[in-house]
Order: structure tokens, then C-alpha cells, then sequence
């Protein structure tokens, strides 16, 4: 299997754990696996962006432009910013729900990703809209969605992914007490994915 899969985000939404568990999920099902993760002032709400790239033609662990399969994004302008990696047939998966930047909370100028999302949709193949506030509402928290959007990833077959092997990292590599959570969560994304599969 030859995937390369970008996900992006800001500080704090948990991109970085979503990473992990892609890439040691892909090791498990016996892939090379490249990874490398780009933080600005992440803890001050910055971007975070993780490269993933699973199979033999990976030389390095930084996706080439116009080079991956799918994006994942945790907020639609990342998306918008990420969007030069993705191949002219790739796959984005977007969360629907913005963070506003501290510059739109001085200036109001009414950003509320729909503009993102528009531009998404016109420019992608394929382009998967999830609200992660609806989409984790059952869980009491939209901080599961870093999960929940690889489960929708996993649903909608564009990982090559078995939903048993992320499972088991997701008990290996999550702190006992939220084990249960994630899995629900995880889960929710896979019903979710198989919405969209072609």
C-alpha cells in the first residue's frame, strides 16, 4: 500500500495524536512509514501540520507538492492553506467548525469557514464535510474529533485501513481512562465515512 496523507490543523485540536495512531496503525498492517510534523506557536493556536507517508516510494517523510492522497483538516481554512499538497484526485476530509484566529476576534470580520468550505468544494474531486461539533455531540465533546475524523477516514476506504488495527492502537497509545471514549468516537467516524464511499 502507497498512501501519503496530510493532516492540519491549530494548536490543541490533537492533529499530532491522529498522526500517531495513523502512522503506528499502518506499521502494524506490516507498511514503511514516513512522519514528520511542522509546528508554529502551536500552543498559541498556530498551524500544526503532520505528514504521513505509508509504503515503499517514500524516500522522506515530507509529502511533495501536488503529492497526497488525502487531507485531513481539522479546521477549513488549514484545509485551504494545506491544499497545495493534495493531488489532483485526492480526497480532503474538513471539519466544518472554524477557530477563529485572535485577529478575527479584534476585528470581527465575520469569518465562519463558509467561504473555506465553498472554495473547497469548487476545487476538489472529492470533498467531505463534517461538523465536529455534531459529529462528537453524543461524547459531550467536540475534543474526540481528532479520532472521529480518522474513523471517517477509515469509512470511507480512503486509508486501506482495517477499523480492528486502528482500534488497537487507539488502546495501546491512549491514556487508560479515555480508551472508551475514543473508541466511541472512532466508531461514530466509521459509520459516518460510509456515507461517502463511491
Amino acid at each position: 500500500m502507497n498512501k501519503d496523507v496530510l493532516i492540519c490543523g491549530v494548536g490543541g485540536q490533537g492533529t499530532v495524536l491522529a498522526s500517531k495512531l495513523l502512522a503506528a496503525a499502518a506499521m502494524e498492517e506490516g507498511n514503511k512509514v514516513h512522519s514528520a510534523e511542522t509546528i508554529g506557536m502551536a500552543q498559541r493556536g498556530g498551524s500544526v501540520t503532520s505528514h504521513v507517508r505509508i509504503g515503499d516510494r517514500a524516500y522522506s517523510p515530507l509529502i511533495p507538492s501536488g503529492g497526497a492522497d488525502m487531507i485531513m483538516a481539522f479546521e477549513p481554512s488549514e484545509a485551504v492553506r494545506n491544499l497545495s499538497y493534495l493531488k489532483q484526485d485526492g480526497v480532503v476530509i474538513v471539519n466544518s467548525v472554524p477557530v477563529k484566529p485572535t485577529t478575527e476576534s479584534l476585528n470581527d470580520t465575520g469569518y465562519d469557514g463558509t467561504e473555506m468550505i465553498a472554495y473547497l468544494k469548487s476545487r476538489c474531486k472529492k470533498c467531505v464535510v463534517v461538523d465536529a461539533e455534531e459529529l462528537c455531540s453524543s461524547l459531550g465533546s467536540s475534543r474526540y474529533f481528532n479520532v472521529a475524523i480518522l474513523g471517517v477516514a477509515v469509512g470511507c476506504e480512503g486509508l486501506g485501513l482495517p477499523e480492528d488495527t486502528v482500534l488497537a492502537e487507539i488502546k495501546k497509545r491512549v491514556p487508560q481512562k479515555f480508551v472508551e471514549t475514543n473508541e466511541k468516537a472512532f466508531l461514530i467516524g466509521v459509520q459516518t465515512g460510509r456515507k461517502y464511499i463511491d
